[in-house]
């Protein structure tokens, strides 16, 4: 079972090859989808890790791939230029799936 990174920057991406993950870099909204599409072929892997930039900009499609598939896991990660609101998009996402509101 295998880590993949899908980021906005070559920091982040640099990082994590450094700790041995693989993966790309890109910007669009439709960079992220043909990505994530790859992803969901490939069953070596297990874990996506993606930047919260663009998290935000394919929220649908990122919610729609955590409550259709089992795998792979999708985790949002701050870059370093990060606000790092996972708190709230993990909250998001549960008010989302069982329509319970957290304050």
């Amino acid at each position: 079972m295998k880590f993949y990174l899908i980021s906005d920057n070559i920091d982040t991406h640099m990082g994590m090859r450094l700790a041995g993950i693989n993966g790309v870099i890109v910007h669009e909204a439709d960079e992220v989808k043909a990505e994530l599409e790859k992803v969901l072929e490939n069953r070596e892997i297990a874990v996506v890790l993606i930047t919260e930039k663009l998290v935000t900009l394919c929220h649908e499609l990122i919610f729609e791939i955590k409550h259709k598939y089992k795998s792979p896991l999708i985790v949002e990660i701050p870059d370093r230029h990060g606000t790092s609101h996972i708190a709230e998009n993990l909250n998001q996402y549960v008010s989302d799936a069982v329509g319970i509101r957290f304050e």
